[in-house]
């Protein structure tokens, strides 16, 4: 299979879909890997790694979606790459549809394969292709929303570990998974007074049983919930469900309740958030203000550390690549329930039970697609 790998043009997004030794691997396969000059600058790859791996670059996106068989992103296609997919063509990224009709509706239009990251599974019933850059975000969480509450930034002015005499800042996570406790153990070990939220027992039991004394758990109830924002000097927002559109957990009226300066930090917002109150934000302009609440709501915060994270994505995908480019995408996913699981669109169709719900649109099952 002929892989191409644009450069990334989402708003400060500097990871790449491939990294040189996916590259490599793919080349040792007999595959053709083309990747767009430039496009692994941003975490530290030259086109002269690429080229040691056995890649050809080109200078422009246009040549990569006109020839290859397989786009290889790190983020969901922008309109203007939207634009230049193709019947037939294989997109393999990550790519958070259901609270993005308009992607939705380009990808169906375009006739393409999409195969979504954050959709694939293993055999724990965990995401696999998520987890990586969920580790990344929630260990980045309390150190954004920790600046977020410098007095300089709009914040309380509250220092999260504290000082002698001073009580440490308090830290309510809502969501004990991989984002979460993370993000948990982070602010924990920068001196925080952290409780967890989830209304998983057993998630909490775990937590719980191998984490005792890092941080508190709590049953998130409404009334709890509630009542930790309100107490809490920042909240971080950890919740999913996979391929779906967040729940709101905090309504704008609970903002009223909360100090004034805290901050709220949504990791969600790639799902459409989980605060009532958030909308995407950028690197270049990460923070805004509702009601008195500092909103930190970048939708690629993994993209600060490119370097870490991209390295991190391209462990997890590689696998996953080379079963659809050596097999092809229909034999790959009728071989692997798991990577089925990752299919969102075919050929004008949407696959994906989840997405269609949130969006209102018809979804045929994705084993009647692999079969033909």
């Amino acid at each position: 299979m002929h892989i191409g790998c644009p450069t990334e043009i989402k708003p400060q997004e500097f990871r790449v879909g491939l990294t040189p030794n996916a590259a490599r691997e793919a080349v040792a396969h007999g595959n053709d890997v083309t990747v767009q000059s430039g496009a692994g600058l941003g975490a530290g790859f030259t086109d002269a790694d690429y080229h040691a791996a056995g890649a050809l670059t080109v200078d422009t996106a246009e040549e990569i979606f006109a020839t290859a068989e397989m786009i290889v992103k790190v983020k969901e296609p922008q309109s203007d790459e939207r634009a230049r997919l193709r019947e037939g063509q294989v997109l393999f990224t990550y790519l958070h549809l259901a609270p993005d009709p308009d992607q939705t509706r380009d990808l169906l239009e375009s006739g393409c394969t999409a195969i979504a990251y954050e959709t694939v599974t293993d055999r724990s019933g965990g995401l696999p292709l998520l987890a990586p850059m969920s580790e990344v975000a929630g260990k980045l969480a309390p150190q954004v929303g920790s600046w977020t509450l410098q007095k300089a930034n709009g914040g309380r002015g509250v220092l999260l570990g504290g000082v002698p005499g001073v009580a440490p800042a308090r830290v309510a996570v809502i969501g004990g998974g991989v984002v979460g406790t993370q993000a948990a153990r982070i602010a924990a070990g920068m001196g925080a007074d952290v409780t967890v939220l989830d209304m998983s027992l057993p998630r909490l039991r775990y937590l719980d049983d191998t984490l005792r004394g890092e941080f508190k758990t709590a049953y998130a109830s409404k009334g709890n919930t509630a009542d930790a924002v309100a107490e809490a000097d920042m909240v971080i927002g950890a919740v999913l469900i996979p391929g779906a559109a967040a729940p709101k957990l905090v309504t704008r009226e609970q903002l009223s309740t909360m100090k004034p300066g805290a901050a709220l930090v949504d990791v969600a917002i790639d799902q459409g958030g989980c605060f009532e109150t958030s909308h995407a934000t950028t690197h270049a302009d990460p923070v805004y203000e509702v009601d008195g609440i500092m909103h930190y709501c970048v939708a690629n915060m993994p993209g600060a550390v490119a370097r870490t994270s991209t390295i991190a994505l391209g462990n997890a995908t590689m696998p996953f690549m080379l079963a659809l480019a050596d097999k092809g995408w229909r034999q790959a996913c009728a071989e692997d329930e798991h990577l089925l699981n990752g299919l969102n669109v075919h050929a004008g169709q949407l696959t994906y039970y989840a997405v269609g719900k949130a969006l209102g649109i018809d979804v045929i099952s994705p084993q009647k697609v692999v079969r033909g």
